[in-house]
């Protein structure tokens, strides 16, 4: 390729989805991966390779608030964290669009509507091959286009523990998920949180969108590409991306969508005599404002009921989204986690093998998040080129509220024994928050084109943009928020 017109960075959910949209406008489009493809193996099989050995894991070292070491649950392939994701791909509520009164505080809002983003709700559905249905769940926005395709069926266990969750007057639904299940059976039977896909099945952003992008002459992917540094201009543009290697890549347009933890980090190390808190960072905001949603994992046991399922990630239940606390305030999301073993079990808890065996044969797996809330003081930052990760939860309290509803629910539906882990900072739940969109330069990074402020030639699409993390996944908005940026993009700088 001669020299490129636009670099994209990262080639995740943001990156892959702002390729794909742009590749058919004809621009020489070069997209930088500091990763490898994944290669097919065993071990992508295998729950001990995974969740006990940590194979895929970085070999790498971020601090704490506290200056504590711990190895982060970041990925580094082609297609980014999104190779290992459970492929829920929901819409974020019309409501979380808006101010909303949490137990821990009020969020903010976002700069634009659910109408503005709707459009390209439905075309990141198509573009994921979202299968999902509408109308079964209270709280689902409007929606000006069908899914592309019929919810993924619930297995046995999985229907039986609808109808019972339905009889104690929840409203259970099927998930919006990413998964041609045909396709994904075919390489092994398992469950997909958290197992990587090297054969199409699940649409993460290598099969669903960077593999369509590369169709096109006009686009070329570089692995092992790590890029280190941008460089600018005393005008504010962004005149090079450095890598590793020292070798300097220039284009008019460049693209930044490494991860809320990775993008922020990478401007805060660009900071040169114009910018010495770092690139598009007048505002003081990058790298604050972390979220990552309070999650934990809620088994549901009864001795004489086994639960053989092998993808039973099919349900949502969002009856304490919108509702539930004591003042009528938001609980958060309730879904299905990919199918425990004893092995997974084993590898967060002390359980002897017969009984971790034992629960997994007879558990039904859920999966409670609640909303982390905006704090300008939880924040990534730099320290002596170290990466810094001082998370500050919040709204704990509404996701023990959470918590304790679905038990009890639970409880009710059948189910004598219910036991919950919450997740901790090694298990990245959603990271969003670092380079935060607004109308105002003064309090934000980028604007609701995610254009940013201070680089009229930067724009940043992955799920640092997000204003506030919501509580269901983040994907599909990522990706329509890329779809959003790559039309605003071809209309006013690539026309």
């Amino acid at each position: 390729m001669t020299s490129p017109e636009v670099i994209i960075i990262g080639s995740g959910i943001g990156g892959a989805t702002m390729a794909a949209t742009l590749a058919e406008t004809g621009k020489r489009i070069l997209i930088l991966e500091r990763g490898e493809h994944l290669a097919p193996s065993a071990q992508d099989r295998s729950d001990k390779a995974i969740f006990a050995e940590g194979l895929f894991r970085p070999k790498e070292e971020w601090l704490d608030g506290a200056g504590k070491s711990f190895n982060p649950g970041n990925y580094y392939y082609v297609g980014g964290n999104s190779k290992f994701f459970g492929a829920v791909l929901v819409r974020y509520r019309r409501e979380d669009f808006a101010p909303l009164a949490h137990m821990g505080g009020v969020t903010p809002g976002w700069p634009i509507s659910y109408d503005d983003l709707e459009p390209c709700y439905g075309l990141a559905e198509k573009m994921y091959e979202v299968r999902g249905q509408i109308g079964q769940d209270p709280t689902e926005p409007p929606h000006s286009t069908l899914y592309p395709h019929p919810p993924v069926p619930d297995e046995a266990p999985i229907a039986a523990l609808r109808g019972k969750l339905a009889k104690v007057g929840l409203h259970p639904a099927s998930l919006p998920l990413g998964v041609d299940l045909a396709g994904w059976l075919a390489r092994a039977p398992t469950p997909w949180d958290a197992f990587p896909d090297t054969t199409g099945g699940k649409m993460d952003a290598e099969t669903a969108a960077l593999k369509k992008a590369l169709l096109h002459d006009n686009v070329q992917l570089r692995t092992k590409a790590q890029v280190t540094r941008l460089h600018s201009s005393a005008e504010g543009k962004i005149t090079g991306v450095e890598l590793a290697s020292g070798e300097v890549l220039s284009a008019p347009i460049v693209v930044l969508a490494a991860g809320a933890v990775q993008t922020a980090v990478l401007l805060l190390a660009s900071a040169n005599a114009d910018h010495p808190k770092g690139l598009a960072n007048s505002s003081d905001q990058v790298g604050r404002n972390f979220m990552n949603h309070n999650c934990s994992a809620v088994l549901a046991l009864h001795p004489l009921w086994k639960n053989d399922s092998i993808y039973q990630k099919t349900m949502m239940v969002n009856d304490y989204y919108l509702t539930g606390g004591p003042k009528g305030e938001p609980l958060g999301n309730i879904q299905l986690l990919g199918k425990i073993s004893g092995t997974i079990l084993r590898a967060s808890t002390t359980m002897p093998r017969f009984v971790a065996n034992w629960v997994a044969r007879h558990s039904v797996d859920l999966y409670a998040m609640s909303e982390d809330l905006p704090n300008p003081e939880s924040r990534v930052s730099l320290k002596d080129g170290q990466i810094m990760l001082d998370w500050k939860r919040s709204n704990w309290e509404a996701h023990l509220a959470l918590v304790a509803k679905l038990k009890q629910k639970l409880r009710q539906a059948g189910y004598p024994v219910v036991l919950s882990r919450a997740f901790d900072r090694r298990t990245p739940s959603h990271q969003c928050g670092t380079a935060r969109m607004g109308k105002d330069a003064r309090t934000s990074v980028v604007d609701t084109f995610c254009r940013a402020h201070d680089h009229a030639n930067l724009f940043i699409t992955d799920a640092s943009v997000l204003p506030t993390s919501a509580a269901v996944n983040p994907a599909l908005t990522v990706a329509a928020l890329a779809i959003r940026a790559a039309h605003h993009l071809t209309m006013t700088e690539l026309a």
